[in-house]
């Protein structure tokens, strides 16, 4: 049985910690995913542009964004202390915050204008962290690249999706009462 130095066990609980913390992110946002039957209907009613990707492209983009999203915030963890690395720490996680709170403004309350603010409080955050990383571990601020593209790819459709459906609220289907 090899054993690990008590560093390499630290590094390995920080890069599982950084994980939980994106899985818990991911979780909360898929709380709001349209599975209900009643958003998925909303959803399918809404007008979406030609651009607008297939479903099945959602789960594959935001895998990789994710992982990559939890070894970026590891790498700058890893790098020795500075003001530089707690200040990106900072932005990652007010990145993540913002992130989580994205799928519940769209699917959860159904409020796509709302959403489209904070898309682009999101991709500010991104951009702020990846200036911010950079100063302490270049790959790290790397790994955050496919995000931002992602996430300004989304902003300009969510963009689109509010400006072809200026009553979108009102297309959510109402409880049925008996």
């Amino acid at each position: 049985v090899i054993e690990m130095d008590s560093q390499r066990k630290k590094s390995l609980v920080a890069l599982a910690g950084f994980c939980a913390a994106v899985a818990g992110a991911a979780w909360y946002g898929s709380r709001y995913s349209p599975r209900d039957a009643r958003t998925r209907l909303w959803y399918s009613r809404l007008d979406k542009p030609s651009f607008h990707p297939p479903q099945a492209v959602y789960p594959v983009v935001w895998t990789a964004l994710y992982a990559l999203m939890a070894v970026s915030g590891w790498r700058v963890w890893s790098a020795e202390s500075s003001e530089e690395r707690s200040h990106a720490l900072k932005l990652w996680v007010a990145q993540l915050a913002s992130n989580a709170e994205w799928t519940k403004l769209f699917f959860g309350e159904h409020r796509p204008l709302r959403e489209v603010a904070d898309v682009a409080l999101l991709e500010a955050a991104i951009l702020k962290y990846i200036a911010a990383a950079s100063k302490v571990d270049r790959t790290a601020a790397a790994c955050f690249v496919p995000y931002a593209g992602w996430v300004a790819f989304a902003a300009v459709l969510n963009a689109e999706i509010v400006r072809r459906n200026p009553g979108a609220r009102k297309l959510f289907p109402r409880a049925h009462v008996a």
